[in-house]
């Protein structure tokens, strides 16, 4: 794929970056293997945890959209900031870009609103801190980036643990839509939340002790986003601490349980997260899912590519 005429914008919507020097070099980088890179994150408008003040983030975002030589928009990184934006953003205008616009975690709720008010895909994958910024890039992450972009189709395999997969056998098709279990509840009974129709949806989460993830997942199920959907695909969940008083519940006891109480599969092992080998998936895209004792593949198309 030739990189010379894609042009990258970075926005911060969310966080500040933690390391600006290396913000800087992974721009440079970016630009030494051809991309035109518009960065429009300015390390000196830093506000407190965010990558701004709110009105500041909300430009960046704008001039992004805006700007004629941009076809993907990478946000800067997570954290927390997107839920303060989202009366402003003008999510029709967001679309009629054509950008293709790209984040995780805390991004998640941009995408959701997305889709929600305009129908628009965007993509679950990489952000410039730290994904661009890495001394040593990582392949798998990148290769499933691009690739994805390039489409018109891709493919993510989940991973398979040694002995097999657990996962119940499963062959469906609809809609992928999910993202950031926290984000996602934090949606809930907003103009912002969509379940979309008879879908596939995935999540992931950091740092969050499996009963959270539990009554998290319940809070969605109570709420009935999960009525009628395909399945339900878990990411990483990472970086939480086991104690004495859990006494044997532990993430495996944890989806045992909702393995029972769901309606609709309950698969593991997509590689998606809070992780270094982390795919990219099209928020809306088309998703083909099908698993046996080997593991899953999940093919998504009908979303847009460069």
């Amino acid at each position: 794929m030739s990189t010379s005429k894609i042009g990258i914008a970075i926005a911060a919507p969310s966080g500040r970056a933690p390391d600006n020097d290396a913000l800087l070099q992974g721009v440079r980088r970016l630009e030494q293997q051809g991309f035109l890179v518009h960065n429009y994150y300015d390390d000196d408008k830093r506000f407190q945890r965010f990558g701004g003040t709110d009105e500041w983030r909300l430009a960046q975002l704008n001039a992004a959209a805006a700007d004629p030589q941009v076809q993907v928009v990478v946000a800067l990184r997570g954290s927390y900031g997107m839920s303060r934006l989202l009366p402003q953003i003008d999510f029709n205008k967001m679309a009629d870009s054509g950008k293709l616009f790209v984040g995780y975690s805390d991004f998640t709720a941009f995408q959701m609103a997305l889709h929600r008010q305009t129908g628009r895909i965007s993509f679950a994958g990489p952000m410039m801190c730290d994904d661009f910024i890495r001394p040593e890039p990582v392949e798998y992450t990148l290769r499933q980036f691009w690739d994805c972009l390039r489409g018109p189709v891709h493919a993510v395999c989940g991973a398979v643990a040694e002995g097999g997969s657990d996962n119940p056998p499963v062959e469906v098709r609809g809609k992928l839509w999910g993202g950031n279990l926290a984000m996602l509840v934090s949606l809930l009974g907003t103009p912002y939340f969509q379940a979309l129709e008879g879908g596939i949806c995935f999540i992931e989460d950091i740092s969050e002790h499996p009963y959270r993830v539990e009554r998290m997942v319940l809070q969605l199920f109570y709420a009935g986003a999960f009525d009628g959907q395909q399945a339900l695909v878990l990411g990483d969940f990472s970086g939480y601490k086991l104690g004495p008083m859990d006494n044997g519940y532990d993430f495996e006891a944890m989806l045992a349980y909702l393995r029972e109480r769901l309606p609709i599969p309950v698969l593991t092992g997509l590689p998606f997260g809070h992780i270094k080998e982390r795919a990219t998936l099209p928020y809306g895209g088309m998703a083909h899912l099908k698993s046996d004792a080997r593991g899953f593949d999940l093919t998504v198309s009908d979303y847009p590519t460069l």
